[in-house]
């Protein structure tokens, strides 16, 4: 298990035929040896499994990455029960260039993962 930077940018949609990178995720987390985000690492290690949601139209968001049932979740605010959930995403491999769906608000959007780097 390995803590990573990763960087998603938004792919092709209709409104961004060429996608966006100034519409982004900054994650930070554990991924094992096939890429997958590690749920024991983040267990372990909560207040390290961070997110930004860097959108420029609206404020950025940040919070932290978090299981919740077969999903990830990318939530802001972690006190008690008040936290928003901003994304979700599925329990697949991470690994440069590709492309993962992620669902915001009712809607489901391509990130292509434009950097991923190790953390020291």
């Amino acid at each position: 298990m390995t803590w990573k930077a990763i960087r998603l940018e938004l792919g092709r949609t209709r409104d961004f035929p060429n996608g966006s990178a100034s519409r982004a995720y900054l994650l930070r987390a554990p991924l094992n040896a096939e890429g997958v985000i590690d749920e024991q690492a983040i267990r372990a290690l909560p207040e390290q499994a961070t997110v930004r949601r860097l959108w420029p139209s609206e404020p950025d968001v940040s919070g932290h990455l978090t299981r919740i049932g077969d999903k990830w979740a990318f939530v802001a605010g972690r006190s008690g029960d008040e936290r928003t959930v901003i994304t979700e995403m599925d329990p697949l491999p991470i690994s440069e260039g590709a492309m993962l769906m992620l669902r915001e608000r009712g809607q489901e959007l391509p990130f292509r993962v434009a950097n991923l780097r190790t953390l020291g």
